[in-house]
This record gives C-alpha cells, structure tokens and sequence, in this order.
C-alpha cells in the first residue's frame, strides 16, 4: 500500500458514553515527521481521542486512520504501524530494563535475527545501556518514562502516540524525553502527543486546543499565539501574588494572572494599564523590577481561552444531563475566597506553638545499602509555604513518608507539630494532612462517600462533621459534584476532592506530594489559590513539585539531590546566586535543530531547550551575542527573539543538578528511585 501524505488522520471522529459525547466530531491529520499537539483542560477528550486512534475504542461515528490503515476494520495493520504510550507504565517492575526491552519485542513479533543490535540501539539512543541490568522497579520516574519509550519503539513504529508522556517527570529528564523525540521527527516518525506542560506544546509542529471534545483552534504555535486579541504586560517581581491581589482592584475588567515571577496582564491600551499598574504598586509599596509588553506564550492563550475575559468570576459548571461529562468536570476558578464563615481554625497543639512545624536534623534512611535520605536538616516555620525540590528518584517522597509518621528514620530524627517523628508518629498523624503522588481515593465511591470516609477516620461527628464537610465542598468548589462516583471525574476535580479529604479535619501542618502532577494550567493555578488561602489562615504547608514555575510561589525552597540537600533559600537567593555565567533567551524556527552546532561555539557552557526557544549559558553575554547571531545568519535562521535574561528557577534547577552530578563524577540525574 502506498504510503499516505498523512501518517494520522481523524474525520468527525465521535464518541458517546451514554448521552455523554467526550469526543465531538474531532477532524485532525498529522503527516510523517511531525509532531501534534493535543492540549486542553482535564476531561476535555484527549486520551478518549488517542484511544481510538490506538483502537483501543471503537469510536460512535467518523473514522480514523493510522499509516493508511482504519482503525476499526484493519487493526491488525495498525498494530503494527503505530506504538502507544498511555500514562500509566506498561512495565514489569520485577525485570531488568533489557528483560522488560526483550518482552515487548517477543509481544510485537520482532525477528530474533537483528533484534540484539535493535536493542542496544535504542538503549543507546535513550542513554539507558548503563542501566540495563537494572529491575525496572528500581528506576526513577524519569527513567521508566524513557524505558517505556524505548519499549514501545522496538518494532520501528511509523506512527507514536503519547499520551501526557511527560508527567510528575523532572525538568531534566522532560529535556531528556524531548531529545528523543526530536530525533524520532527526523526518522520520519508521525508523532500524535497530549501534554499538560503548555512550554512542552510550544515545541510541537502545530497544535490543538481541545475542549468538550471539540478543536477549538489548530495551527502552529505562533499563528496561535498571534490569534490572542490584546496586548500582553508582564511585571517581574517577587511578590507576584501581592500584586495580582492589588492589580484585580485597580485594572478592573482586566484578565489577570500568575505566571511564576510575573504577573501577566492582558488589556487593550498598555500604556495606559502599564501607567495605572505601576502608580497602584507604588502606592502600595510592592517591589516590582519591570513592566513590559511581551509576546503571549501558549500558556497565555490556553488560560485565557478556558476561563474567558471574565474568568474570575466564573464558576465551575455543573454537570447537566446529555452534557459531555469529562468536559463538565473539568475544573473553573477556585471558590475560596467564598468558603463559609466560622470555619474553624487550624487545630494548634499546645506543644508547636513556640517551635518550628517542622523540624529535622541529620535524618537519614536506608534501604539495605542504598541511601535514600543522606543526613538532611532544615527547619520549617509555621504558617509558611515550603517547596521540597529534587530529581526523580532524589528522596523527596521518602523524606515526607519519614514526616508522616510512615516510615521510621534509620538515623536522625525530627518533630512535627512539636511530636517526635520516630516515636510519636500516631499522634503527627492526627495533628497533619496528607496528600500523595497518586490521590487516596475510593473510585467506587461517590465525592460525598470519600468525605464522609474521611471524617471518620478523623472521628468528625454530628455538626461539627456538617460544618467542616460544608467548607471542604465550598473551598474546593464541588458544590453539584458531590453525588457523582469518583471514577467519572477529571484529575481535576480529582486532586481538589483529595485536598478536600486531606484537610478536613483543619490540621495545622498539610503535606502535598506532587499534587498537581497531570492536571492543566488553569487547574493548577486555582489549586495554588487554595493553598495560598490555607496559608493565610495559618496552616504551614510542606509541597514537592516538578514544576518551576509553582516553585515560585513557595515562600522558601530545598532542593534535595540524590538524598542530600544541596541548597536552600527563597526563590529569589537561589537565582540571585546563579553567578558564575550568564543567560541568553533564543527564539527562532526550529530551535531543536541548531543545538548541536550553538553549542559547539566558545563560550558556550551548556544548551538546553526552554518552551518553544533555547537557554544558552555562556561566560559573556555581549560576545556570545554576536556569535549566536553570526552563526544563525551563516545558516539562514531567522531570528525571532535574542537577549540576555535573568535565570529562571528552571535555570537554577539544572545548574545545581548538573553542578553535582559533576562532582559525582556520574552522566544522568535521578537513576536511582527511592523506593526500597
């Protein structure tokens, strides 16, 4: 069969669940070589759209094609054409990563003669050969994303889905992930991905904007991102939060948001919004280091096409009959700031009042030989919003497990909320909330059941079990939802029902294990709204995240690397200490494509992909400037955008990662997980 111009093609694709529709009409083609993008909010029909491009659902009505092939009448042709990659890992934790690489080639008939050199190809090709003796449990969530990959790439497929590969993944090891990929593209790979991380959308060949099922807006990312009506501010500063909360009261009618250490504004006339920004900040007394118009990112356009002009006072849609259920699930705008009066306060015990919520010295575990935690100390006021950094596989889950009273120190110890983490555990259980990695749910019970099964283990009885129940619904904006199961809601409201549960009973210290890993922006950004609410009435909150933008919001940060801790600060110390080089911006047409060749040039200390551009270190800025610049133009790259910046978290992150791994004298952050 000849080879089609479209290696993925969808026309009215549909699906129905009941009077549901999840998928509505969906027309996409994404041609050999080229990356698509599929982003939207959670529930909006993306892993329903890629699996029935996979066949793995038969679709209500339209059809769809992969390699030239229907997917409901040749599957068999299909399977071989394509590779699938879901979120949850399709891994055997008990093999190596080559026993687990030798099972799917069985599973995919690969031909024993070549299938040696196929392997060590791809290990190679993905940096895992060193590893390749190593149980797949083992690994760090980095590196099972990269074996799963290399797993789903054994039998040569002409067509790769993904869907949000890249989740709960540490900013390396995402660059990591993105390589591969780029390589992938020049092999001629269709590749069809659905992703929450809008800087990871900007590196697609087009994109879509997905929502209730439907293309909102297709194309590649800058004819989106020009498509956003208005002009865009952006005010650096410190105190971003301070300053939306006074810019909403001064730019009325203004669509108003966080961005890490910016505030984005989005209005018609600049200079005047720029004018009224600046005096109301300096009346107020907020520092701010400039205001200035910048080019809308992806992330700009998705927020502001999903919540709309007056998304602040928007709230989320209740679910109606025959209207799309992951659709109508998705999450709008946090209500706390609505929460019911005489809520009851943090549950303060006598013994924290004159301490630190947290306190730890030394603390160490061990697994058999492996150190997971190596002596780590630090101290966490309370009322303060902490942010626990690190790689995949780094000890930051094994250090909160220690805090929780769920795993006992080997060595080393610590309090919280004034009770000894080693022998008090029972009552630091009672005295905090806890919410892991993968929420605690019950998906067969209904969001009101998993409340009340809390409240029971928290023994909240009668009223006062009515009371904390009504404020949890109200601060998590589940009024409408209650009655529905567990099992039909998004990750969205998923995550807030879990905040819900986990601070039902008004603890005064809350852990948060990566809790907005998977969820879209605007989920995010309203969930930031409830802990900065919690923060406010007192409540210390101790989060792990991999995203660096929402590391900024945390009041301090330590970032733990191959269980020590390596650095500590506010936000604003640990970029200020980025001292040793300096930062350019790069935007140009494929930026993927000149890595090699920038990177070669004096001066150029390292290169890494930053959204839809580069992030080149260099020793000098102004000579390395001209260099960049001489060289785009010797190759015929037009330059969008080139200039120094000041380093990003982001930044910061990869420069202290890299920085230790050298002192390691070891390639690769993260190998190891820190699970026994």
């Amino acid at each position: 069969m000849p080879v089609p111009d479209a290696a993925i093609e969808a026309q009215g694709l549909t699906k129905r669940f009941g009077k549901n529709i999840a998928v509505n009409e969906l027309d996409l083609e994404v041609r050999p070589g080229e990356i698509f993008g599929l982003v939207g909010p959670d529930g909006a029909g993306k892993t329903t759209t890629l699996r029935m491009m996979s066949g793995i659902l038969d679709p209500s009505q339209g059809e769809a094609r992969i390699a030239g092939y229907d997917t409901r009448t040749e599957p068999g042709n299909v399977k071989d054409s394509l590779a699938y990659m879901s979120q949850k890992f399709g891994l055997y934790t008990d093999l190596t990563v080559e026993e687990n690489v030798a099972f799917y080639a069985d599973l995919y008939g690969v031909p024993a003669k070549g299938r040696r050199g196929r392997i060590d190809e791809l290990l190679d090709f993905s940096a895992m050969r060193p590893f390749k003796k190593r149980l797949a449990g083992r690994l760090s969530g980095g590196m099972k994303q990269k074996l799963q990959l290399v797993c789903a790439l054994i039998h040569t497929p002409r067509v790769l889905l993904l869907d949000e590969p890249t989740n709960g993944v540490d900013p390396l090891s995402r660059r990591d992930f993105w390589r591969i990929l780029y390589r992938l593209l020049r092999g001629g790979v269709a590749i069809l991905v659905t992703t929450a991380y809008l800087d990871e959308a900007e590196r697609c060949t087009r994109v879509g904007l997905i929502d209730q099922g439907r293309i909102l807006a297709h194309g590649d990312p800058q004819t989106i991102k020009a498509g956003m009506k208005g002009t865009l501010l952006a005010i650096r500063t410190p105190q971003a939060r301070a300053v939306r909360r006074v810019l909403a009261q001064t730019l009325i009618g203004h669509e108003i948001e966080v961005f890490g250490d910016e505030v984005h504004v989005l209005c018609a006339d600049a200079a005047i919004a720029g004018r009224e920004a600046r005096e109301a900040l300096l009346r107020e007394d907020l520092s701010f280091e400039e205001i200035r118009q910048k080019a809308p990112s992806l992330e700009d356009v998705f927020v502001h096409r999903m919540q709309g002009f007056e998304g602040h006072s928007s709230s989320p849609r209740p679910v109606g009959k025959g209207e799309d259920l992951e659709a109508a699930t998705a999450p709008g705008p946090s209500k706390a700031s609505a929460a019911p009066q005489g809520l009851a306060e943090p549950v303060l015990d006598s013994r924290a009042e004159d301490q630190s919520a947290v306190h730890v010295h030394e603390l160490t575990r061990c697994f058999g030989t492996f150190v997971a935690v190596d002596r780590v100390s630090f101290d966490v006021p309370r009322g303060e919003v902490f942010g626990f950094l690190g790689p995949n596989g780094a000890g930051k889950s094994t250090v909160i497990r220690m805090l929780c009273g769920l795993l006992r120190p080997t060595r080393g110890g610590g309090t919280v909320a004034g009770f000894d983490i080693a022998t008090e555990p029972e009552a630091i259980k009672r005295r905090i909330g806890y919410m892991s990695q993968k929420f605690s749910l019950y998906e067969d019970l209904t969001a009101e059941e998993n409340i009340n099964f809390y409240g029971g283990i928290y023994s909240l009885r009668g009223e006062r079990l009515r009371t904390q129940k009504a404020w949890a619904v109200s601060m998590a904006g589940l009024e409408g939802l209650v009655h529905l199961p567990v099992s039909v809601l998004s990750g969205g409201w998923k995550q807030r029902l879990a905040m819900a549960c986990a601070v039902l009973h008004s603890p005064p210290i809350v852990f948060l294990d990566e809790p907005t890993s998977g969820v879209d922006p605007l989920s995010r950004r309203r969930f930031w709204d409830l802990i900065y609410d919690m923060a406010e009435r007192g409540v210390t909150v101790f989060v792990t995240t991999h995203y660096m933008e929402e590391a900024e919001y945390c009041n301090r940060i330590a970032l733990i690397y191959r269980g020590r801790l390596v650095a500590m600060g506010t936000p604003q110390d640990l970029k200020s200490r980025m001292t040793r080089a300096e930062i350019l911006d790069l935007h140009c047409p494929a930026p993927q494509d000149v890595m090699d060749e920038l990177e070669a040039l004096p001066g150029v200390q390292e290169i890494a992909l930053f959204g839809a551009g580069l992030h080149l270190v260099v020793e000098d800025a102004e000579k390395a400037l001209r260099a960049v610049q001489d060289t785009l133009d010797r190759r015929g790259v037009a330059v969008r955008s080139l200039e120094p910046i000041s380093p990003s978290l982001e930044d910061v992150f990869v420069s202290l990662i890299e920085r230790e791994e050298e002192r390691d004298g070891e390639a690769g952050a993260g190998g190891i997980s820190d699970e026994p």
